[in-house]
């Protein structure tokens, strides 16, 4: 390689190193002073600009002096992401965001607001004809924002358009979004939008990029073809051992407070509630109660019907119950015990609530959130002992075809019928009484009644019985901490026999992996019903938070097993370890996040699509990590083991291409899904950064040609092991430390 040759190619991978290091930089400064100050000083600044737009013309000459183009597909590959970063530049150059505020039956606009405080002119007049809200059938939660906008322009005469969440309206480059609206309803803000050239050169790079990573794995005489048809790969044999025992436990039946039988508790569940802005049993909240009360979905050999009903008819006898969980040492001094779990009669004495002056500000201390947390279980307690929580009223409006749900609680509407205001406030008294008389053939009538009576009011508006009667199911049978932790013993199992199997190369239990794989479609099989019957019950992909991205990116890591175990035998206790690791994350919560409607903004298929995607390039990357480790195990095991290191390194690089084109096309899916959205393709938020970062660090290791310590089978691995790091980062990372508009992910 010539002297220039050389230049261009320490300048061009040199500088985007230094570009990932002031990324990182800017997000951790972000988080000490705001989003102004980096945009202001780094990403908006002239040298910051320069540095990307340096790398852009060394690398394509890189190229050039690489006789590149000879590949045309690898070519157009880095060519296109030369197009996206030239988009980007003239959309900071030439491209106009602002914004306008309509009301209807007001005069036309001709300007709009930009962030500097100028007002350019429209081209033509807007105005606003109408503003609706949609809801989700039966609820208050917003379905969509609709505004219809009026364009007059001139002797062209007026033309009518619709702006609605992910569904923009543009006219003659000008774009509008739907940003927000006035609490009259009579009123919207817009977005605007104009980038006619900016967006068309991106997009136009968009396209190309996807094109080109399709294409690549289908191209003749590439290195990656060349990986797949390397000979140490005939080498590796599918060998499974599977060690584990199930250890067997009894629990004794211990003493518990008075309780509902659980026959007539199960009826009490099978009502229909207004709770978490949607319909859904009871059972739900009940289950959401007893895992935020106690941290697990039942209470000794009590179900969390029984749990619930048991605060709302036996108060007297629970309030001593240590039921409530409270883990923070400050709290649990503050309440004057020394265990883990309180009681009620635990939060109060003499002097009254023990949290209030902590609450109030009035006492220092060290752990608020904790604080918080206790004394939202002692008001989520007060909410079911009253009734004000148990919405299952339901009152349908004549004149607005809405209906309504009260609580035991609520005050009801004046002008509401005097024998459904009896029912409503007397019916569950009556239910009271036959309870207290322990006459539960009655109550179990008298909870058909209001059954009855829910089915009549709201008719129109309840779940089907097949959604209702899945959302039961599905709260029956989720078993995502037994998983878990069945997952990670039998991947750590199998890790440890797999590394001494390829330490002393020996080769037995073929017939185990039958067996392994047969746990693995097991799993498989359950995770796919959970997840499709989470699916069903709210009404679309299970990807909107992080509870349901990581039980995504477990279903992920078994199906990649599936995929890669032929040639890659590691795959079956990463498979698992990845699963169980996964399931792990999703209880770090003390309950699952409730199944709600989802944002507006976050309906559109390309969130999904944007969310799939990474989670697919998340596992992969994962696989490769656990790789990394084996062969950095392997080369400290003191045996002669680098056939096997090598052939890691063989299998790692192959992932490695389908992970960083994923999740490439990840992240610009996402960057699309914005650009409708919101107005923009690319914000600097903390996530979109890390994303980035995590894909440039990786993409490092894709150029071995040129950096030639990725040739070296343990810097590749223990490359791969670091790399990871930028994946927690921006997964956890951001969610839990940095914030910014993704941190709704951590769910």
């Amino acid at each position: 390689m010539t002297t220039n040759n050389q230049l261009l190619k320490y300048f061009s991978f040199g500088l985007t190193g230094i570009l990932i290091l002031i990324l990182i930089t800017a997000t951790i400064l972000e988080k000490i002073y705001d989003t102004t100050f980096v945009i202001r000083h780094i990403y908006s600044s002239p040298l910051f600009i320069l540095s990307w737009g340096v790398v852009a013309v060394t690398s394509f000459i890189y190229l050039i002096k690489r006789k590149t183009q000879k590949q045309a597909i690898t070519f157009c590959l880095h060519f296109s992401l030369i197009l996206i970063l030239a988009g980007a530049l003239t959309t900071h150059i030439s491209g106009i965001q602002g914004a306008i505020h309509l009301r209807q039956d007001a005069d036309p606009v001709t300007t709009f607001i930009v962030p500097d405080g100028d007002t350019p002119s429209f081209p033509f007049q807007v105005s606003l004809k109408e503003f609706r809200l949609e809801y989700y059938r039966g609820t208050s939660a917003p379905m969509d924002f609709i505004s219809t906008i009026i364009i007059n322009d001139g002797t062209k005469g007026n033309h009518e358009g619709e702006v609605s969440m992910n569904h923009i309206y543009s006219y003659r480059s000008y774009r509008f979004y739907q940003s927000k609206y006035d609490e009259d309803c009579k009123g919207v803000t817009l977005a605007v939008s104009h980038d006619p050239y900016g967006i068309t050169i991106t997009y136009i790079g968009y396209i190309l990029l996807f094109c080109c990573m399709i294409l690549f794995f289908f191209q003749k005489r590439s290195c990656y073809r060349n990986l797949l048809r390397h000979p140490l790969l005939h080498k590796t044999a599918v060998v499974c051992i599977l060690l584990f025992c199930c250890p067997a436990h009894s629990m004794k039946a211990t003493e518990h407070p008075a309780t509902l039988p659980k026959q007539v508790a199960e009826q009490f569940g099978n009502l229909y509630i207004y709770y978490n802005v949607r319909i859904c049993p009871l059972q739900t909240l009940a289950k959401d109660f007893t895992i935020k009360l106690y941290g697990k979905p039942n209470y000794k050999s009590l179900t969390a019907e029984q749990v619930l009903t048991a605060w709302l008819f036996y108060y007297d006898d629970w309030k001593k119950e240590q039921v409530i969980r409270i883990k923070s040492k400050e709290v649990q001094t503050l309440l004057g015990i020394d265990r883990e779990y309180a009681s009620l009669s635990d939060f109060v004495d003499i002097n009254g609530y023990k949290l209030e002056s902590a609450i109030q500000g009035n006492t220092e201390v060290k752990d608020r959130a904790s604080i918080e947390n206790a004394n939202e279980k002692f008001n989520l307690i007060s909410m079911i002992s009253t009734g004000s929580l148990l919405k299952i009223y339901p009152c349908y409006k004549e004149e607005t075809q809405q209906v309504a749900w009260y609580s035991l609680a609520d005050k009801l509407p004046q002008d509401m019928p005097e024998g459904q205001w009896i029912f409503i406030r007397k019916s569950m008294n009556y239910v009271a009484e036959m309870i207290a008389g322990k006459k539960y053939e009655e109550a179990n009538s008298l909870l058909k009644k209001i059954k009855e009576y829910q089915c009549k009011e709201a008719e129109t508006i309840l779940p089907t019985d097949a959604r209702f009667n899945a959302e039961k199911i599905y709260n029956t049978a989720n078993y995502n901490r037994p998983l878990a932790m069945f997952c990670i013993t039998i991947g750590l199992l199998t890790f440890i026999l797999y590394c001494r199997r390829m330490i002393i190369q020996e080769n037995r239990y073929i017939y185990m992996s039958l067996l392994l794989n047969i746990v693995l479609v097991v799993i498989f099989i359950y995770l796919s019903t959970i997840i499709a019957f989470r699916g069903y019950i709210s009404g679309h992909l299970p990807l909107s938070n992080g509870f349901e991205t990581m039980q995504c990116m477990a279903w992920c890591s078994i199906l990649l097993t599936f995929i890669l175990q032929r040639k890659f035998s590691m795959a079956i206790p990463f498979g698992f370890l990845i699963c169980g690791l996964t399931l792990l994350v999703t209880m770090f919560g003390e309950a699952n996040p409730q199944i709600t409607q989802l944002m507006p903004v976050l309906t559109s298929p390309l969130l999904s699509i944007h969310v799939m995607v990474i989670m697919v390039a998340y596992s992969l990357l994962a696989f490769i990590m656990l790789n990394g480790v084996t062969a950095i195990l392997l080369h400290f095991s003191g045996k002669n083991s680098e056939i096997q290191i090598k052939r890691l390194q063989i299998v790692s690089e192959i992932i490695l291409y389908p992970a960083v084109f994923l999740l490439t096309a990840g992240i610009f899916v996402g960057a699309i899904w914005a650009n409708v959205s919101w107005g923009r393709y690319w914000g600097w938020d903390p996530k979109e950064v890390w994303a980035l970062i995590t894909m440039l660090v990786y993409a490092f290791a894709l150029h071995p040609s040129s950096l030639s310590f990725f040739r070296k089978p343990m810097f590749f691995h223990i490359f791969s092991v670091i790399a990871f790091l930028t994946v927690l980062i921006t997964y956890f990372g951001v969610n839990f430390l940095l914030g910014g508009m993704h941190s709704y992910a951590n769910g």
